[in-house]
């Protein structure tokens, strides 16, 4: 299979860095997300609610009031080396929204994340890795 013109054809799962046995959470996930991410490696479980044993949170956001909010939460709730994917709508999807990168960046550089990578979710979804800045780990 071809990848789509633009995308390096590396599995979505490699690119987010879901591992065999990761406990991965998501929020506001669009319903196709499964597939998106499969085949998913051996062991990984995914769920809904956020503990210490998560290994990375996927949030789906397009207004930027509940990414403020999903990541004030989040950044109290992960574990110190957990990684949170922040997922908005590419301009090209026609999706509306008020996220931008820059916008993830606004929220989250101030609650202590700073950004790692950036990757194509899929045609309609970017995506930007946050980890919890060295210092405050």
């Amino acid at each position: 299979m071809t990848a789509p013109t633009g995308y390096s054809g590396t599995p979505l799962a490699k690119k987010l860095g879901i591992a065999a046995g990761s406990k991965v959470v998501l929020r506001h996930a669009p319903t196709d997300y499964d597939k998106l991410v499969a085949p998913l490696p051996p062991g990984v479980q995914t769920g809904g609610r956020v503990t210490q044993a998560t290994d990375l949170v996927h949030v789906f956001a397009t207004e930027k009031p509940v990414l403020q909010r999903e990541l004030q939460a989040l950044r109290k709730a992960i574990r110190a080396d957990a990684v949170v994917w922040v997922s908005w709508p590419k301009k090209a999807a026609k999706v509306p929204t008020d996220i931008s990168e820059d916008t993830i960046r606004e929220v989250a550089l101030p609650l202590g994340f700073v950004d790692v990578k950036v990757c194509a979710v899929s045609a309609v979804w970017s995506g930007l890795k946050l980890v919890i800045r060295k210092e405050l780990r």
